[in-house]
């Protein structure tokens, strides 16, 4: 990773520093005393707690400095009136120093699956660096970025949000090359109102791009589809239905060993196979060709690349376990990939189960999108057992579907919604666990799978 020097990275955010400590270096940052590493800058932030009151425990643990509004003692380090402002500064010089190429991601729905597969095809021909998990926002991506190489060629960096404003200010650090956004869906509605709220919020990503940017969109997302006459940066569509779309999905094919489809973009064609279930994943898979192709990796790699291609820990593991097949697919939740979910489920041979945690901030429409879901769940499963302060709406929506009633239960505690879970399943089950992250439904499959003491 680069080394930065206090001098650097004062000049970089504006900040004030002690002559003495100009040439003290750091590689890397991080604002958790107990994940911070040595030769580490420190960043002091204020939130539930204040980030200073942890200053000494960062420099007996070996911080190189501190990034902080005011110093306490004589140590290195960097006076600002912002920290967090601070560090996106000092991650947008370090980002023009290396002077890697960035891809952007983001989307409502698979933006993580998309910036993993993105990375593993560009991991062909580029050296390349990505955002870990959960390091999609203002603290957690210009420390991914503050961490990386200096020898970094591409950088991949997902850009989440909740609100306006927030991806604007990621591309303001990132500055992208290129920028996907996978779709538009309706995962955060309560703070943006509608889709097309979203759509803009997505669409901030372009105000930190280049002139000779490039924007790859999902061409089957309705929404989408208005945005090529919306900007002036060049825009490449991928998909599997609108037949316009410049890189297309023909010949989409599920089988036991996973998803193959034929790529056509322009003259060139070639095939890919993925080994996932779900038909969700081709969009994913199509941006990350559409990104290797823009930027001159060859179908080839990209073939081989996406066939050796793992998704990441917690999104859609479908493995063996004391006789049950479990789909764990606890990262996150929304409408559309809660539906994707269940139709993965529903292709399973078995009794199929379904453990469904409640979707979160969807703000008026949370009602109909889970009445919505527990619809679905009738057509898809056999057992449903719904989970949360909503979980009511996702038992009627079940009934209504035309579930039996002694099929569908729904729970507001953790630990009866385990006993009832423990009490029904069998060997030869296949049980889906999927929620919101803050439903935590990792704990859920946990307990089921604990031995009994």
């Amino acid at each position: 990773m680069g080394t930065i020097t206090l001098q650097q990275a004062a000049n970089w955010c504006g900040g004030s520093i002690d002559p003495k400590y100009k040439d003290v270096t750091f590689f890397g940052a991080n604002n958790d005393t107990r994940k911070l590493e040595e030769g580490q800058l420190f960043i002091a932030l204020k939130g539930q707690r204040d980030g200073h009151d942890f200053v000494n425990a960062a420099l007996e643990k070996g911080a190189a400095a501190v990034l902080c509004t005011h110093c306490d003692g004589d140590y290195p380090a960097i006076v600002v009136e912002d920290t967090r402002v601070a560090l996106g500064q000092i991650a947008r010089g370090e980002r023009e120093r290396i002077g890697m190429k960035v891809v952007g991601v983001t989307g409502s729905v698979g933006k993580s699956t998309t910036k993993e597969m993105v990375a593993a095809v560009l991991e062909s021909t580029y050296r390349v660096s990505k955002t870990p998990a959960n390091h999609n926002n203002d603290i957690g991506m210009p420390m991914a970025i503050l961490s990386m190489p200096e020898d970094t060629e591409v950088a991949v960096l997902e850009m989440g949000m909740n609100h306006f404003g927030e991806i604007s200010y990621l591309t303001s650090i990132g500055k992208p090359d290129v920028a996907v956004i996978i779709n538009i869906g309706t995962m955060h509605i309560e703070h943006l109102g509608s889709q097309e709220g979203i759509l803009k919020a997505k669409m901030e990503i372009v105000e930190g791009m280049g002139p000779e940017g490039v924007l790859v969109l999902n061409g089957d997302d309705l929404l989408l589809q208005t945005q090529r006459n919306a900007t002036d940066k060049k825009v490449v569509y991928f998909g599997a239905e609108n037949q316009t779309n410049d890189v297309l999905a023909e010949n989409v094919n599920q089988t036991e060993n996973g998803l193959s489809f034929t790529v056509k973009a322009g003259k060139t064609q070639f095939p890919v196979g993925l080994a996932l279930e779900g038909n969700h994943f081709v969009n994913d898979a199509l941006a990350a060709v559409a990104v290797g192709l823009e930027m001159g990796v060859a179908p080839a790699n990209i073939t081989s690349a996406l066939a050796a291609f793992q998704n990441m820990a917690g999104r859609q593991e479908i493995y063996e376990k004391n006789g049950y097949t479990i789909i764990q697919d606890c990262y996150n939740a929304g409408p559309e990939s809660m539906n994707a979910a269940l139709t993965v489920l529903g292709n399973r041979n078995g009794r199929r189960i379904a453990v469904l945690g409640d979707m979160l901030e969807l703000g008026i429409c949370a009602d109909a999108e889970h009445y919505k879901i527990g619809r679905i769940a009738a057509q898809k499963v056999d057992v449903l057992l719904a989970y949360g302060p909503y979980s009511i709406r996702v038992l009627k929506g079940a009934i209504t579907g035309g579930m039996p009633q002694a099929k569908a239960r729904a729970f507001t505690e953790r630990k009866n919604l385990v006993q009832a879970l423990k009490h029904l399943a069998r060997p030869g089950d296949v049980i889906l666990f999927k929620g919101s992250r803050g439903m935590h439904m990792e704990y859920v499959l946990e307990a089921f799978l604990a031995e009994e003491k």
